[in-house]
């Protein structure tokens, strides 16, 4: 089941969405809009944008986690990373960055006016 995308209007009167996972918890939280019709363009925008996002990491080298909070279960710490970099991932969160060109879901737009 895919996430779905919740409209409402917050305490300021502007038109905002949120992302919510198939649980229902929010993943995600738009910026202000003025009007549901910029509303509906940032939904269309994030949805066209989200599958083929790039990830760009710009935690500093030395970041720490925040501490739990209290009555939080505590966890038995992870293997030691192999380098760095893996350091900054949270733990159970792994993603893989993009090394090659980016994959588009459909056909550039000049592809059919050569083709023409």
């Amino acid at each position: 089941m895919a996430g779905k995308f919740e409209a409402f209007v917050d305490q300021e009167s502007f038109f905002r969405f949120r992302l919510l996972a198939p649980d229902g918890a929010v993943m995600a939280v738009s910026g202000p809009f003025e009007d549901k019709a910029a509303l509906a363009a940032g939904i269309a925008a994030v949805r066209e944008c989200a599958g083929t996002g790039l990830v760009t990491d710009l935690c500093p080298a030395g970041a720490v986690a925040r501490p739990a909070p209290a009555g939080a279960p505590v966890l038995a710490p992870a293997a030691a990373p192999a380098d760095c970099e893996d350091r900054r991932t949270p733990a159970g969160h792994t993603f893989v960055l993009a090394k090659g060109p980016r994959r588009q879901g459909t056909k550039p737009r000049w592809t059919t006016a050569i083709a023409r």
